[in-house]
């Protein structure tokens, strides 16, 4: 059974738990760098990228998540996306590990939350209906990252980059699986239920 750490500082991770769960992995929630011990990956949830990289320094996780991210396969969802961009164009704490750009809240405030259907063909031919909260939106990507996903403006909102996965918006608040299953098994090379 693989062991999916999701950081539990803040944010959407128990519907990570869930998920994970469901696909036959340990769920593990990631409060102390001491609990990134034994983990086969990592998932950093939505919530608030400010706060959770506050809350990393705080309790001097930071750098474990750093030297976690460069060993091991890690996915950003929303906030955790921002974390692990290596520009925002402002100064907050982050992991940083991903060459690419990101704009935090690109599409406004929470009232400016939307759905819509995406075009990923790592995940087959049908769509994935994906949840938009204060999303960010990827405007720069090195020669390393690649693009999974756009929404029909051309805006870039899921990327790859080796062992590190980043998706502007909220899988686990979906019933989809695809992504959490994209991820264990291509990603992070790791077993999956069904």
């Amino acid at each position: 059974m693989a062991n999916i750490g999701v950081l539990a500082l803040q944010g959407a991770f128990i519907e990570h738990e869930k998920t994970l769960r469901s696909l036959g992995a340990r769920a593990v929630e990631v409060r102390l760098p001491e609990q990134l011990a034994g983990l086969d990956a990592l998932i950093i949830p939505g919530g608030e990228s400010t706060t959770i990289g506050k809350l990393a320094v705080t309790f001097r996780l930071l750098e474990p998540l750093r030297d976690f991210a460069v060993h091991k396969p890690v996915w950003g969802t929303c906030a955790g996306m921002i974390l692990l961009a290596n520009d925002i164009g402002r100064d907050q704490p982050l992991i940083g590990v991903m060459d690419i750009k990101v704009d935090r809240n690109a599409f406004g405030r929470q009232v400016d939350s939307f759905e819509t259907d995406l075009t990923v063909p790592e995940l087959g031919a049908a769509p994935f209906h994906a949840v938009f909260i204060r999303a960010p939106l990827v405007t720069g990507v090195g020669e390393h990252a690649h693009v999974l996903a756009r929404l029909d403006d051309g805006g870039i909102v899921a990327v790859r980059q080796g062992h590190w996965l980043a998706t502007a918006f909220h899988p686990e608040l979906t019933p989809d699986d695809r992504f959490h299953r994209y991820f264990l098994r291509e990603v992070a090379g790791l077993p999956v239920l069904g």
